[in-house]
This record gives C-alpha cells, sequence and structure tokens, in this order.
C-alpha cells in the first residue's frame, strides 16, 4: 500500500533535532508559550516576509483571531468559496456573521474573481453588509490575489488569505503570508508545514491587529495575565509543537521543491488520462494535495474502490459543497447557484501526494488509476 501521506520517511530525517527539541522543553518546563514559540513566530515571519507572526493553536483559531481583529460584526457578510473546507466558512457564523459564499475557477479550483461581483450584489440583494473577502489557496496554490485585492480595494473591503493549504506558495514572485491583509495557515500534520498536533500562525504587518491577536490568543489579556481588557479565547500553540515546526521548517523548502516534481510526474504520466489541476502563470503551489477530475459521469466510488484494491489509496476533497451543508442552507449564494463548484464535487479525486514518493509509487498510481477508467 502506498502511503497517502508519508510522515513516517520525514520523520526519519529530521527525527534527532525533534526529540533534542522535545528534551528541552521537558528539561525547561515551560509548556505553554516558552521560549520556543517565540523563536519559532520570529522565523516564520521572516520565511513570510511579514512583520508579525501569532502562533496559535489550530488554523481555525487563526481564522477566527484574524476576524477579530478586523472588527467583524454580527450581521455582516464575508465572501468565501463554497468549495473548501468546513473551516473556511464556520469561523463567520462563529462570530456571529454571514458567508456569502462564492464560485471557484475549473481549473485551479481557487475563488473566481469574476464571482465576487455577483457575490457582492447578492448580499446587498438580501440587505447583507459585505465588509470582506477570505480568499483559500485550495491544495496548495494561492487564490488570484491580484484580482482578489483589486476588487476589494475598489470596494473597501479587507482580504484574508485563508492559506492552510498553501503556505510556502508563491503568486507573482510575492510569497504566502504577503498576498492580503491577513494570512492564516493551519500546522495540521497533513499540512505541507506540520506539527505533531494541532496547530496554526497568523501573518500580519499591521501593529495594532497583531496586539489584538496576541490578546484574544489569551482571554484578552492585557498588560498581565488577569489583565483582561477585551474578549478573548484560549488559542496558543503549545510549546512543544513550536519545537517541531521548527525542525521541519529546517527541511521545508526542500519538501516543496520534491513536491513539485511529484507534480511535474503526475503531469507527465496523467495527461489525457484525467484532468488534472492547472498552476495560474507565475504561481507556485505547496502540493498540500493532488487533485485530479475524473471524466464526467464517472463512478468514483468504484474507481476509489480498484485503486485501493490495487495498493492506491486516495481521498475526496471535498464531496458537498459548503452551502449545501446542513447548518449553511441559509446563507447567501452568488446568484444562486454555483456550476462549477457543484461540478468539481462530484468529479474531484485526490491521489497520494508527499515529497517523498518515488517514481515507482507514480507509475504504480497512474497504472491504477488508468485501469480503473478502464474496467
Amino acid at each position: 500500500m502506498i502511503p497517502f501521506i508519508d510522515l513516517a520517511a520525514q520523520q526519519a530525517r529530521i527525527r534527532d533535532k525533534i526529540e533534542a527539541g522535545m528534551t528541552r522543553v521537558l528539561d525547561h518546563g515551560a509548556y505553554i508559550m516558552g521560549p520556543e514559540v517565540t523563536a519559532l513566530e520570529t522565523r516564520l515571519a521572516d520565511y513570510a516576509g511579514t512583520t508579525h507572526c501569532i502562533s496559535c493553536s489550530s488554523g481555525t483559531d487563526a481564522l477566527i483571531l484574524a476576524l477579530i481583529s478586523l472588527g467583524l460584526k454580527p450581521g455582516q457578510g464575508v465572501i468565501v468559496p463554497s468549495f473548501t473546507f468546513a473551516a473556511s466558512a464556520e469561523v463567520m457564523p462563529v462570530l456571529g456573521a454571514i458567508p456569502v459564499f462564492a464560485e471557484v475557477q475549473a481549473d485551479t479550483y481557487n475563488l473566481d474573481p469574476e464571482s465576487l461581483t455577483v457575490a457582492f450584489a447578492t448580499a446587498r440583494e438580501s440587505g447583507i453588509e459585505v465588509v470582506g473577502i477570505i480568499g483559500v489557496g485550495l491544495f496548495g496554490q494561492p487564490a488570484d490575489y491580484s484580482a482578489i485585492m483589486k476588487f476589494a480595494r475598489a470596494n473597501d473591503l479587507w482580504v484574508v488569505d485563508d492559506a492552510a493549504q498553501s503556505f510556502g506558495a508563491q503568486w507573482q514572485g510575492t510569497r504566502v503570508g504577503m498576498l492580503a491583509d491577513i494570512t492564516c495557515t493551519s500546522f495540521f500534520p497533513a499540512k505541507p508545514l506540520g506539527c505533531y498536533g494541532d496547530g496554526g500562525a497568523v501573518f500580519t504587518n499591521d501593529d495594532l491587529q497583531a496586539e489584538i491577536m496576541r490578546s484574544c490568543r489569551i482571554h484578552g489579556m492585557g498588560k498581565t495575565r488577569y489583565d483582561n481588557v477585551r474578549i478573548g479565547m484560549t488559542a496558543r500553540l503549545d510549546t512543544i509543537q513550536a519545537a517541531v515546526l521548527d525542525a521541519k521548517l529546517d527541511i521545508f523548502d526542500d519538501e516543496l521543491e520534491s513536491r513539485q516534481r511529484v507534480a511535474d510526474l503526475y503531469e507527465t504520466l496523467l495527461n489525457g488520462v484525467v484532468e488534472t489541476p492547472k498552476l495560474a502563470p507565475d504561481a507556485t503551489s505547496s502540493w498540500a494535495q493532488y487533485t485530479v477530475k475524473l471524466p464526467d459521469g464517472s463512478d468514483r466510488d468504484a474507481i476509489m474502490a480498484s485503486l485501493l484494491d490495487q495498493g492506491v489509496p486516495s481521498a475526496i476533497y471535498y464531496p458537498v459543497p459548503m452551502h449545501e451543508q446542513p447548518p449553511y442552507r441559509n446563507y447567501p449564494v452568488a446568484g444562486g447557484e454555483l456550476k462549477v463548484t457543484a461540478d468539481l464535487c462530484k468529479r474531484v479525486l485526490a491521489l497520494p501526494m508527499h515529497p517523498y514518493l518515488d517514481s515507482a509509487a507514480q507509475n504504480q498510481v497512474a497504472t491504477a488509476l488508468a485501469d480503473a477508467l478502464n474496467q
């Protein structure tokens, strides 16, 4: 069986540093907000090119902290793609706000800038004040932030980059972290840069936003632990997870290069077999997943079963669009329907993707997929 994601091979490269980092944490005992957390934040901010990095307990909490710092109020609307993971949309209702679901592009799977005008108008027709946009770098490629930011500035909106899957990528020479007003990422173990538990981070160049987020991740703390100056939450990154991430960051760029080599070979092997993901001009991807589109009308369940019989695991990201999930069915949808999103949910299939996937395994995947399609 080919590993869908091979964390064991990755760990073998850096286990000594991980164990040394964990030992330091065990020795000094500062398990919460220890010195490793501050050191990691500095290193991550340098990597992203931002003034501030605020680490936190998950990618979802990163989005919540970002929205709090932006002053999102109950009843206000935020445009977000429907073809995404739940966290991108659920953070609005958590704060009493309203997700406004927009369309994605068929080739990149990311928020379609042309859908923004429709989403904005749909929300206004419902009496909803739209104040921001959350773009998502789905599967590793950043959204078209050139066009998204242009629309946002023209309509006095802020933009958050949900880079849970795209940290490490670039858009037109600019690294993720600098593409939007605020960038959020996740360190869930399966992410390109992941820890061994939950974790996340927020990136900003705004001093006030950073101050608010640092306060809110510790119960709205002021100058002292029991000085509560605003409503907050518990959203700290554990010190041991910071030590793990520090070790993984050493090999992150090398792994990104390996992921691109894997994607390039998949493109060669699967050309003409299925629709492969496409990079926009001047974009790079961290290739969190390698997601293809099956031919229209394919029996996806049967194909997945056939792949598994041949030692190839697969997954579906995502089988149901957010606007059709029960808790979200009453929220606005751009133009009333999202045809591209509906088509993707029926046809997408994610194949094994990680930096340690060798050519023999990829050939096995490609052969198994071709065989499954021909059955």
